[in-house]
């Protein structure tokens, strides 16, 4: 694993910007950064694009001009990221071990295992699997060779809906919350779906509650999300009567019941700029996304519904991007076997056409 030199962490601040800026102007349309709305602002401030998962995504399948592409986010994204290049392109991690802590709570092992009881109840013919965008490359090859698809929290709904075209049930990994408040969505009762443990025989279900299911969801969580409970929410009606909260659906799904509205970071960020001036809204997703809203919306109080922030988002940082920039082809290059990518490219591709 490449090891920042001590020279790159010595740097300040100013001379970190010049040298990264320097890179930028030098190379032009052949390097692309691209951030995530989770970064910190001084990242950020020299992203070419930034939005969620399924905009970034969409923006490296798109840029096909550029041979670098520096990917500010967290491992599973610059992964896709690489998917979605060309065999010319080169995609780099400021920190290779910014990873996500929700995809490691589904591995290609204890899937595969999960999917062979499922298939024994249920057939094969019956059920779609889908992957979160937050998992490994593995996990996305999966659902490519089994008819299966990926998504992200902005087309969660779409992508069930395209499933439920084609079979009866869905298997949804790793979120559960997201899986679950989706499947509320779209007016599925509880009653209709089951959690998947992996540690547990036939996923702590019967073979009739396999049967009978039209949504499977692995039992796994964003601790960002998962944070915010009833507590915050009722804490804030109580200051702020008249006040809004809006969250992100990986929340658990007493908080997305008890919320306004949910969706997507790009959802939150158009939902607080239709907002009226004047209103008060606590937001619950990750404190750098909230803390920027409000200083770019002084004429509304955006406010975080609590402190939640993700480490591996904050690993990304001027010193490695700086030092990741200079190297460019060389560190922290992040490539997905071929034999991985074929079928893994099957289910993103799937889920950028819908």
């Amino acid at each position: 694993m490449n090891q920042i030199p001590d020279q790159y962490l010595k740097l300040e601040e100013d001379q970190l910007k010049q040298r990264i800026s320097a890179v930028k102007s030098r190379l032009g349309e052949k390097l692309i950064v691209l951030g995530h709305h989770y970064q910190r602002d001084e990242v950020l401030q020299f992203a070419d694009f930034r939005g969620d998962s399924l905009e970034l995504a969409k923006k490296a399948a798109e840029s096909k001009q550029a041979q670098f592409i520096v990917f500010c986010g967290v491992h599973f994204m610059a992964e896709a990221a690489d998917m979605l290049s060309t065999a010319n392109q080169t995609v780099q991690l400021p920190d290779i071990t910014a990873g996500c802590p929700l995809a490691d709570f589904a591995a290609i092992e204890t899937v595969t295992d999960a999917w062979a009881e499922i298939t024994s109840v249920c057939g094969n013919d019956s059920i779609t699997p889908i992957t979160y965008i937050n998992s490994s490359a593995e996990l996305k090859a999966f659902c490519g060779k089994n008819h299966g698809i990926t998504c992200t929290s902005s087309n969660a709904q779409k992508v069930l809906k395209w499933a439920f075209n084609r079979t009866d049930k869905v298997f949804f990994f790793p979120d559960q919350h997201l899986g679950t408040n989706t499947s509320n969505t779209l007016g599925i009762s509880p009653q209709q779906r089951i959690v998947w443990d992996p540690a547990a025989a036939l996923g702590g279900n019967t073979a009739d509650a396999i049967a009978n299911a039209k949504v499977i969801v692995w039992k796994g969580h964003c601790h960002v999300h998962t944070l915010f409970n009833r507590g915050h929410i009722s804490q804030f009606r109580q200051k702020y009567p008249d006040g809004k909260v809006v969250v992100h659906p990986e929340c658990t799904e007493e908080v997305v019941n008890l919320s306004d509205a949910n969706g997507s970071t790009s959802y939150i960020i158009r939902y607080t700029e239709n907002a009226a001036a004047g209103e008060t809204i606590a937001i619950g997703t990750e404190i750098n996304l909230v803390n920027r809203l409000n200083q770019t919306q002084p004429d509304k109080k955006l406010l975080p519904l609590a402190r939640s922030l993700c480490p591996n988002m904050f690993k990304i940082n001027l010193h490695n991007l700086c030092w990741t920039l200079e190297n460019l082809g060389k560190i922290n290059v992040v490539s997905v076997p071929e034999t991985i990518k074929t079928d893994a490219l099957i289910a993103l591709e799937r889920m950028l056409k819908i």
